[in-house]
């Protein structure tokens, strides 16, 4: 795992690496020919699997879900079909921006349906990646932002010490983030107040949102958000690393100065929405920590720590 610092409040990593192309971009034609990006990543085996959101050109769904495989995380194939696709009112313009833990034997992916109105944080459970059973929106009412919600990532472990001692947590959220807890990860309960919010003179000061799961270290609980801040006139989105206490995780502890990731190539510049990059897939793999992330809202581009 990452060598994390932190000192007098702000996390310190070492720099990330970026593969200067995508390793993934839209099909030609198809699901996926117009837009493909905001991955989530899971290892099974020795097979490392990727669940990325999917837009066509032939119409307006804002998201379906594809499936691809890699041996070695770098290079992927596609399956032909998505395997999540709008089914329900509360998600008939689209599935989007899948987030992925497992649990014993079970995959529990978060994502965003949309309604072509109003965002909403779903949950689907799978015993094989590919074949997943919808368990419906998350929230039907948050007062905090009108129902509007997104972005789910969950600690895949119970927390052993605490208020929270014997519940899963769940960082979710995209203008502040709060927490849920549970205690089957289907029903969740959130804290009204929310636990990260964005800093008037920071890279992040317009938005914060979950990125891939959070993880446990010794010292807190470790999530990787992606933010949205002002920048000579615009607004450019880049990723930073928030703490949180293990005893409280509702606690920050500490929160990185400085971004970790943040737009630099061409098409990380220009696409279907300008200067992005936003991280959703974590995975462990062959000494190194890869990252995942949309570049623009178009193609899926991947970042490392030796």
């Amino acid at each position: 795992m990452i060598r994390i610092d932190i000192r007098d409040g702000n996390v310190i990593v070492p720099p990330l690496k970026k593969f200067p192309k995508p390793i993934l971009s839209p099909s030609k034609e198809g699901f996926d020919s117009k837009n493909i990006y905001n991955p989530a990543l899971i290892k099974e085996r020795d097979t490392i699997v990727m669940l990325y959101r999917a837009e066509s050109k032939n119409d307006d769904i804002t998201g379906r879900i594809g499936l691809a495989l890699s041996e070695d995380g770098i290079h992927f194939i596609k399956h032909p079909e998505p395997v999540i696709e709008p089914e329900y009112s509360w998600e008939k313009k689209g599935v989007e921006d899948p987030r992925v833990v497992k649990v014993g034997k079970t995959y529990y992916m978060t994502y965003t349906g949309y309604d072509g109105k109003t965002a909403k944080l779903c949950l689907a459970t799978s015993k094989n990646l590919v074949n997943w059973e919808k368990k419906g929106v998350l929230f039907e009412e948050f007062p905090q932002t009108d129902n509007w919600t997104k972005s789910g990532a969950i600690l895949p472990e119970k927390l052993k010490i605490g208020e929270f001692k014997g519940k899963y947590i769940m960082y979710f959220g995209d203008s502040n983030i709060w927490l849920a807890y549970s205690d089957d990860l289907i029903n969740w309960e959130y804290i009204e107040e929310p636990v990260l919010t964005p800093r008037k003179d920071n890279f992040d000061n317009i938005l914060v949102e979950p990125g891939p799961p959070a993880f446990m270290t010794d010292f807190g609980i470790v999530l990787i958000y992606n933010s949205a801040g002002l920048e000579n006139g615009g607004r450019k989105y880049k990723a930073g690393i928030a703490v949180f206490d293990i005893k409280n995780p509702t606690k920050l502890i500490a929160r990185s100065e400085k971004p970790i990731l943040e737009p630099t190539y061409e098409w990380e510049i220009k696409g279907w929405v300008d200067n992005v990059v936003f991280i959703e897939g974590l995975v462990e793999h062959e000494g190194r920590t890869y990252l995942y992330y949309g570049g623009a809202d178009r193609h899926i581009g991947l970042a490392y720590w030796e």
